[in-house]
């Protein structure tokens, strides 16, 4: 009889243990879809970009198109001090671009290109953000596509450093 209920009890534990083992299982796969549902929306979230520009500038309507067709959701903000709002951002006065972006935290200043802002957003470096200074007739908004090698320059606590030289 000491047998029985030993080897019922054995049964008992390993029923339950493999129950539980299912569950925590079960659990952990839950807490990562969770996660990787966060990511998702964090993704989502970065796509998000607030643009301040001259009232009527042709070339940032065009830069928001560019923005647009490569999956980003573009609010244009007319904003005639759009310079001025770029050096209190932390914009070098000497590195300004054509317009004021935001976009997850960071500035963009000038007309970046998508895959160098995927870059900060994915590398996510202590800066404030990255700069195209002047207009460069290379650069999407100025030309139908990027052509020819741009330089961006990152901007932050630290100075100003080359952020991207292609």
């Amino acid at each position: 009889m000491k047998k029985l209920f030993a080897l019922a009890s054995l049964a008992a534990l390993a029923v339950g243990g493999a129950i539980a083992f299912t569950t925590l299982s079960s659990a952990q796969t839950d807490q990562q879809t969770v996660a990787g549902m966060g990511e998702m929306a964090a993704a989502e979230l970065s796509r998000e970009i607030t643009i301040w520009r001259s009232p009527g500038c042709g070339c940032c309507d065009t830069y928001a198109d560019y923005l647009q067709a490569n999956g980003y959701r573009v609010t244009l903000v007319d904003d005639q001090d759009f310079d001025r709002r770029s050096v209190e951002a932390g914009v070098p006065e000497q590195g300004l671009g054509c317009h004021l972006a935001e976009i997850d935290g960071y500035y963009v200043s000038g007309l970046v290109p998508t895959a160098i802002i995927d870059r900060l957003l994915t590398e996510r470096p202590e800066i404030e953000g990255i700069t195209l200074p002047g207009m460069p007739a290379n650069a999407p908004g100025m030309a139908p596509e990027k052509s020819g090698t741009l330089k961006t320059y990152a901007f932050g606590e630290d100075g100003i450093t080359v952020y991207s030289n292609e």
